[in-house]
């Protein structure tokens, strides 16, 4: 197999995947990197009919830098397109410096004897290092995914093979001309290396392109727009699974509810807009006291849950209270909205065979009770008081009288149980 062979099968292969890195851009703009990656792609493609132009040059200078830097240029675009897809820093300053370098060196590099060692080393050692650019992106991304380690493998794979390139020449021979080189077996040897890491890289890419944006369509599936918490698909999805590790661990989990109190009123007195506002408002007050493993979510309406893993029905109440109270504090204006709003909240912990229904449908009861007690307070589902520390409740109640949301006679006892 020629090389001429070689390259006209590498020139088709990039023409593929530039265009298949365009439709992915083109399908989902949300795709970070696609759209340079294509450009890196097709860049490349110009690499090759130059290379066929060289035999026919009386003076091959011009056009073998031509490769050069066309080539150089493609792994840039390549390059920026990696670190764009990982929401990674790119790297211009180590960039510019590459560049500046292999400019720079161009004199030396192409005035030394053609097919010698330290030519060979100049020649290759800009592709090596933007190689090395690249490891040091998906590194700093901190992905530890199958696919981004095989990425990050073959990256150094190919990174090392354009470092070894110009001993493979130096064992196998080249010619003594650029205008040769298409005739010898190292170019053969050179352009099927190429073949290859091109396709391995650009097959993974594209796998971790797929990877990535399904993920996000189903995260976008999971989330309500409106506060960017997960959505009750999203909530019962990822609930049983916590559920189902801490029955493993027989660790508490714990359930909050939450309801904005009177939320009507806000809608009909200062509009549907300050409504969002005040719901929105209020995800991002449930988000910013939770600690650990934590699940975040709008059931819909002006509803909430909270599932908070490793914690117990004290640990639900007192994150609940400071909801609460910093809820209550200060109307907020800034929202459209004059007044004071407040929230009543449930709470319930998890017993041994529990369902994520039973669960719930005992901290909606308190919830209830918290409403029906005159809202703005939280709740426990008292049937649990004996499975959780008394010590850490105590921390909640005032002296010589339960603490408020608390239910104590036998018959109220039953209707949280029921």
């Amino acid at each position: 197999m020629t090389a001429a062979f070689v390259l006209a099968i590498n020139m088709f292969i990039a023409g593929i995947f530039a265009v298949a890195f365009g439709v992915v851009a083109a399908t989902d703009p949300t795709t970070r990197g696609a759209r340079w990656l294509a450009v890196g792609y097709a860049t490349g493609i110009v690499s090759i009919p130059l290379e066929f132009l060289v035999p026919y040059q009386v003076n091959p200078a011009p056009v073998t830098i031509a490769i050069f830097l066309v080539f150089l240029l493609a792994l840039t675009f390549c390059l920026v397109g990696i670190a764009k897809h990982y929401a990674a820093a790119v790297p211009w300053m180590a960039i510019t410096a590459i560049w500046v370098a292999s400019v720079l060196a161009v004199p030396l590099t192409f005035n030394l004897s053609y097919g010698s060692l330290p030519r060979g080393l100049l020649y290759q050692f800009p592709y090596f290092a933007m190689h090395v650019l690249v490891g040091l992106v998906i590194l700093r991304a901190r992905r530890r995914q199958p696919l981004d380690l095989l990425l990050f493998t073959l990256n150094g794979a190919a990174a090392l093979l354009y470092l070894s390139k110009p001993l493979i020449a130096w064992i196998v021979g080249t010619a003594a001309t650029p205008q040769g080189y298409m005739t010898t077996t190292y170019a053969a040897l050179s352009q099927s290396i190429g073949s290859v890491t091109l396709v391995a890289l650009a097959l993974v890419l594209l796998l971790v392109m797929m990877r990535d944006t399904a993920a996000e369509m189903a995260a976008r599936s999971e989330t309500d727009a409106l506060s960017g918490i997960l959505n009750r698909r999203g909530f019962d999805l990822h609930a049983e699974r916590m559920l189902a590790r801490a029955e493993r661990a027989d660790e508490p989990l714990t359930l909050v509810t939450a309801d904005i109190d009177h939320f009507k009123r806000i809608n009909d007195k200062f509009g549907h807009a300050a409504g969002d506002a005040t719901i929105a408002h209020v995800a991002k007050l449930l988000c910013e006291p939770v600690t650990g493993d934590a699940l975040v979510s709008r059931l819909g309406g002006e509803e909430f849950a909270v599932l908070l893993a490793g914690a117990t029905l004290a640990d639900g109440r007192g994150y609940a209270e400071r909801v609460r109270a910093r809820l209550a504090a200060d109307p907020p204006v800034h929202l459209g909205v004059d007044q004071i709003v407040t929230a009543s909240f449930g709470v319930a912990q998890v017993t041994r065979g529990d369902t994520l229904f039973d669960l719930a449908r005992r901290a909606d009861a308190a919830l209830y009770r918290a409403k029906a007690g005159g809202r703005n307070r939280v709740s426990l589902a008292l049937g649990e008081l004996s499975s959780a520390p008394c010590g850490s409740l105590q921390q909640f109640a005032a002296p010589n009288r339960p603490a408020p949301g608390f239910l104590s006679t036998d018959r109220e006892s039953s209707l949280l149980l029921s």
